[in-house]
């Protein structure tokens, strides 16, 4: 159906709005005003996702914006907060960038079916948002072909053509269309995630913010995510659509009534923030066809991707295959990568990567993919991601941090994709879950960090000379470096080791807030025979460190979550290893969490980090040759 699109608004609006063009663009003149005048706009979104376009005065602060918000849609607003990323915004809001998203949350996210959601009824919206009907969130020049896609798509809703929905997967999903009728773009509203508010397909039940299908994967910030991973592929490496954030009206978008998820049947306008990526016309997806034609350096360039970003959701249906037309390309495809909603998480989670037993991934890598490699500079991701994203947390951008330093390092070393990938996945024999080397290496780097703060509180407080402290620091640094190796290959999970009385000790960092302990009790030892793969000795346990850490012993025993139902020698909800997002997933381990870091301390962690990896790689290569292929437990969303 079409829309009046220049039909004028008769209501006033609470909120004054700025009224930009319907070409989707941010017209540089206006910009220029804004910044001139003092004014910025943002788009305030609310936990049921409802988002409203506003400009902000350069003396508003919180309260005020927050008392605009309260008019504009007529419910309180005292015992909420305004969120930008990490940040709960006060009076400061001096660094709130033009065309910022920001979030109108509870103070407490915890609710009850009972408890009155921030739903604004009775009132249109959509008539206090005089916004155009596509606008790009950002303006940098990476957006180029984005708003060329916006202009197309605008064009085609004047003259009637519509957005269609996108049936497959959990999440809703719009195919936008071109004035002849093509796919251009697909677009994923933030609160139609699943398990969002207004999942228009049943998953339903948190409020954005909360976590997600991922528990380091928040409800309602797949978007931003899928923006990252566009403009981490610098010269468009590993060949990522064009993604961006966009506030997007119409009136196609499903709205739920309430958290129980019935259906609002009468359509009406409505604004979404969402991610909008280039659709890519292709002949069928990975789980379609052999992987043996696949080429070598689409494969690695992929993979390359995948580990930088921490992807835990590359299953071979977002892998797009493009068959190559004309003489001589017979038998060649392109490989398109997409869905990156579920890289950067908050900790180090178990990846998937669907290319780790795939021939091409053992191959090394070539001089001009090592030169990429070499070139990537993880310091300078973060502070782009910082520019263009603000809205990121910065625990994704350690995460972000931790695995281009573990790639560049693995790739110098002289380990291939599969030894990379295989080093980051954890390992699951039955029912039992052992972290990843990645994440040994990062709990012995955060074991050495919180030794030395104890060593350096002692000398402070006058229990050694400062003398002896360094000696001993150097021992320390020297016995790690010289005996890392020995470590690395101790069978720590063979029946016969001694770690039960808790001298050989593992820490499970505590879940993050929003579990409150849901799952506290059900995680139960299990006995490993000696099959079990070579773990580090971890050092003795340090009750007075200063982490919310929980001990669990490695020795004779392992960990495993009770309850769950074997299924065909899998947990439930697996199909031959790969986890099925229609079943129930059991809650994920954390047991590496990057945020509760300083600046200093994450600068002191980083370096003993770094220490760590020459003797894990070379532990790697020594015991990798023979060992049998991992079964492990994949965690695909395919959504």
């Amino acid at each position: 159906m079409s829309h009046n699109w220049d039909c004028p608004v008769n209501t006033q609006m609470a909120v004054a709005a700025f009224r930009g063009g319907f070409n989707g663009e941010h017209g540089g003149s206006k910009r220029m005003e804004s910044q001139h005048s003092g004014k910025r706009r943002v788009f305030v979104q609310t936990e049921m996702g409802y988002v409203l376009g506003m400009e902000l005065d350069r003396s508003d602060n919180a309260h005020t914006v927050k008392r605009k918000l309260q008019l504009a849609l007529d419910v309180p607003t005292e015992e909420r907060s305004l969120i930008y990323g990490d940040t709960v915004l006060k009076n400061d809001l001096s660094y709130v960038r033009h065309d910022s998203p920001l979030l109108l949350t509870r103070n407490c996210m915890h609710r009850s079916s009972s408890t009155p959601c921030l739903s604004p009824t009775g009132k249109d919206l959509q008539e206090r948002d005089l916004s155009g009907p596509i606008e790009i969130l950002g303006y940098s020049n990476h957006f180029s072909r984005a708003k060329q896609l916006v202009k197309e798509i605008v064009k085609a809703m004047k003259k009637g053509i519509d957005p269609i929905p996108v049936h497959s997967g959990l999440g809703g999903a719009y195919y936008f269309r071109n004035c002849a009728g093509e796919n251009v773009a697909i677009v994923k509203p933030t609160d139609e995630e699943p398990y969002a508010p207004n999942n228009p397909k049943g998953f339903v039940g948190s409020a954005l913010g909360q976590p997600g299908l991922k528990r380091s994967v928040r409800v309602g910030e797949t978007g931003f995510r899928e923006v990252a991973a566009y403009l981490l592929d610098y010269d468009h490496f590993a060949n990522v659509p064009c993604t961006a954030l966009v506030k997007v009206t119409h009136e196609i978008f499903n709205i739920n009534n309430g958290v129980n998820g019935n259906k609002i049947r009468k359509r009406k306008q409505v604004s979404k923030i969402a991610s909008l990526q280039q659709f890519i016309p292709h002949d069928f997806d990975a789980s379609d066809h052999g992987t043996s034609s696949f080429p070598v350096a689409a494969v690695h360039r992929i993979g390359i991707l995948d580990i930088r970003i921490l992807n835990t959701d590359r299953h071979a249906g977002n892998l797009l295959v493009k068959k190559f037309e004309g003489t001589g390309s017979f038998g060649q495809v392109e490989l398109v990568p997409i869905d990156h909603g579920l890289c950067l998480p908050e900790n180090l989670e178990d990846p998937y990567f669907e290319w780790i037993h795939w021939a091409q991934a053992s191959i090394p890598f070539s001089e001009d993919e090592l030169e990429y490699i070499n070139q990537l500079d993880p310091f300078g991701d973060s502070g782009m991601l910082r520019l263009e994203l603000p809205m990121i947390r910065e625990a994704c951008l350690r995460v972000l941090v931790i695995c281009t330093i573990f790639l560049k390092e693995a790739a110098a070393f002289g380990l291939c994709l599969a030894d990379i990938g295989e080093m980051m996945s954890r390992e699951f024999r039955g029912h039992a879950e052992a972290p990843s080397e990645l994440e040994f290496i990062c709990i012995e780097a955060r074991r050495l960090l919180e030794e030395s703060k104890l060593l350096f509180d002692h000398v402070k407080a006058g229990d050694n000379e400062e003398f002896q402290f360094e000696i001993d620091c150097g021992e320390r640094e020297f016995d790690l470096t010289l005996n890392m190796e020995e470590k690395l290959s101790s069978k720590c999970l063979s029946s016969r080791s001694k770690g039960v009385n808790g001298q050989n000790s593992l820490y499970r960092l505590e879940e993050s807030v929003e579990e409150e302990g849901e799952n506290e009790g059900n995680v139960t030892p299990l006995c490993l025979g000696d099959s079990a793969p070579p773990v580090w000795h971890m050092g003795p346990s340090f009750s007075k460190l200063s982490m919310s850490l929980k001990n669990i012993t490695i020795g004779e025993k392992s960990w495993r979550h009770e309850g769950t139902m074997q299924k065909n020698g899998y947990l439930a909800g697996t199909s031959s290893g790969n986890m099925s997002v229609h079943e129930h997933l059991p809650a994920s381990t954390t047991f590496v969490k990057l945020a509760d870091m300083n600046e200093e301390e994450w600068a002191q962690y980083l370096e003993k980090f770094q220490k760590l990896l020459y003797p894990a790689f070379t532990n790697h290569k020594s015991v990798s040759v023979g060992q049998r292929q991992k079964q492990r437990l994949g965690a695909s969303c395919q959504f």
